[in-house]
């Protein structure tokens, strides 16, 4: 227990083990939906949109300006316009209807056939933006900030770290492979990906910045969330470490 002493027999282990971790990931719910309520922060699918639609930001003397829009970065949001939408140009497949309407370069959703086909990226339509999941997904109808994923896995990290006495994963390294064409929403990966994490607190790292990934959460929401859980990870393997010395009365 905590990296010293006698090997803790495997009841003793697993009891401290589940309550600790429990106890952290508890906390850090009420933590993170104790954000969510008074900030009640937009999620990336309805902030896309919305400031897509009313159109961009940079330029005052531009063609779709609205001080509340997307800023504009070439080759990966512009405003679409008669020269872009010719044949042959890269907003072509948007046609004449979007000229003066916000296009970003990004996934193009999912495709007709999941289990052969992958879109990729492409020029779509601010207000059609979704994110990196299947059509049928919902994003959560509650606040994006904080992370759930960010703050739980940080926590569990912080307590994994205080039973073991040490940051490392056992044997120095844990992975996870995930098998090839095993997505829902599109074809791929096209062969396995194995991912890599020498520390508890790397895993968590990356737990939270799947979600980034997945178009469900900013950056803003991930690293407060590592912030938040890590406190309490620390704060409820405390309390337990008191309970367990008959200190906590």
């Amino acid at each position: 227990y905590r990296g010293t002493g006698p090997d803790l027999a495997p009841l003793a282990r697993d009891v401290k083990t589940n309550i600790d971790l429990t106890a952290a990931t508890h906390d850090s719910a009420v933590a993170a939906w104790g954000c969510k309520r008074p900030y009640d922060y937009i999620r990336p699918i309805s902030s896309i949109r919305y400031m897509g639609g009313l159109g961009q930001s940079s330029d005052p003397d531009g063609d779709s300006y609205d001080p509340l829009g997307l800023p504009l970065v070439p080759g990966l949001i512009e405003v679409v316009t008669e020269a872009s939408t010719a044949n042959g140009e890269r907003h072509a497949h948007l046609g004449s209807r979007s000229v003066g309407k916000i296009a970003i370069y990004a996934w193009g959703g999912e495709p007709s056939d999941p289990e052969t086909q992958a879109t990729g990226s492409d020029w779509i339509r601010a207000v059609d933006w979704m994110p990196y999941q299947r059509d049928t997904f919902v994003t959560p109808a509650f606040a994006g900030y904080i992370s759930g994923h960010s703050t739980f896995s940080r926590a569990a990290a912080e307590v994994l770290t205080s039973i073991t006495g040490s940051e490392y994963w056992p044997g120095g390294l844990g992975e996870w492979t995930i098998a090839a064409d095993s997505l829902e929403f599109e074809a791929g990966p096209a062969e396995p990906v194995t991912l890599q994490w020498a520390t508890y607190a790397d895993a968590a790292d990356e737990a939270g910045r799947s979600r980034l990934y997945g178009g469900i959460h900013v950056r803003a929401d991930d690293l407060e969330g590592r912030v938040v859980g890590l406190q309490a990870g620390e704060a409820a393997w405390e309390l337990a470490s008191r309970h367990y010395a008959g200190t906590a009365g």
